[in-house]
């Protein structure tokens, strides 16, 4: 093994109220955490640090795996930030999440000391019947905005969504949004835990406590246009699902073989959503089930991967 071989990553969970157990009985993920909303794959983030699973590096975290390995693994775009940019999370919605908005790089480095939160979703499973909240039905005033969130009728104003298993939903910073019950989803997104809720449905968490609104905040950072329309992603093997200045998403089906061009741009970040297989290069094997996150530093050369499986590739 070297500092160039495959790694896997073992994940940083999370128990937030509205999460439930597909995490554990559909993606294999171990823990003793009750619920589990959420597992950080890959990450670098203060609040949870995904870890090195194997090999020479095993145990380190992601932060700690970057700096013995070298900068370089990264990648030649990481370059332009100084920080790790991108954090991957499956995320469980037994119940509905807050009504939310993120703010923009500017905003959130000047407000709360780190970058903002642009983010996309692939949608890895759903219940019958199940929705989310992207953006606004039409444009709004900033006293519509501060009048419905004053009556409790936000969500009068929301798009809502139906959603099914493949859909994709590209999330910009200022973009208000929330995901609903009984959805399971990937999300890749900007490497930042800041989030303003709106509306939380006046529910309690497990101290009977209602969990803290952050109106002034959400005013100043949300959109108040009406949501553009959803892009559908194309057919095949190896399908964009998302770009911009701060990651790449493709969907990758597997069918007993497929190539995976590397190069010295960009790690490579693979989340395996469905199926198993085997990750080859340059004699190190790297076997892959279901839920398993798998980090290839930045290189030149290419990777195999054979079995039968679907995976979300991302990259920056």
């Amino acid at each position: 093994m070297s500092k160039l071989s495959p790694v896997k990553l073992l994940p940083s969970f999370k128990d937030y109220i509205w999460g439930g157990t597909k995490l554990k009985t559909d993606f294999n993920k171990k823990t003793d955490i009750e619920p589990v909303a959420e597992s950080w794959e890959l990450s670098a983030h203060r609040d949870g640090q995904s870890t090195v699973a194997g090999g020479e590096f095993a145990g380190l975290t992601l932060t700690q795996y970057t700096e013995a390995a070298g900068k370089d693994i990264l990648g030649l775009n990481a370059q332009k930030f100084d920080y790790f940019p991108i954090l991957i999370k499956l995320i469980d919605a037994k119940d509905n999440l807050s009504v939310q908005v993120h703010p923009d790089d500017e905003y959130a480095l000047k407000n709360e000391g780190e970058y903002g939160k642009t983010e996309m979703w692939y949608i890895l499973g759903c219940e019958s019947g199940a929705k989310l909240y992207y953006g606004f039905k039409r444009d709004i005033t900033e006293e519509e905005y501060r009048r419905a969130i004053r009556e409790n009728t936000l969500t009068d104003l929301l798009n809502d969504v139906p959603v099914h298993k493949g859909d994709v939903f590209f999330i910009p910073s200022g973009t208000v949004h929330a995901i609903g019950a009984g959805i399971v989803i990937c999300e890749i997104q900007q490497n930042s835990n800041t989030t303003y809720r709106v509306y939380d449905y006046n529910r309690r968490d497990k101290n009977g406590n209602t969990r803290p609104l952050h109106i002034e905040k959400a005013v100043a950072v949300s959109s108040l246009s009406k949501a553009p329309e959803l892009q559908k992603p194309g057919g095949g093997d190896d399908v964009l699902l998302a770009k911009c200045d701060y990651f790449t998403v493709r969907k990758l089906t597997v069918r007993k073989s497929f190539v995976l061009k590397l190069d010295r741009t960009s790690f490579r970040s693979l989340i395996v959503t469905d199926g198993e297989g085997v990750l080859l290069t340059d004699g190190d094997t790297v076997e892959l089930n279901k839920g398993d996150s798998v980090f290839i530093p930045a290189r030149d050369g290419e990777a195999i991967i054979e079995g039968d499986c679907e995976l979300i590739l991302s990259y920056i």
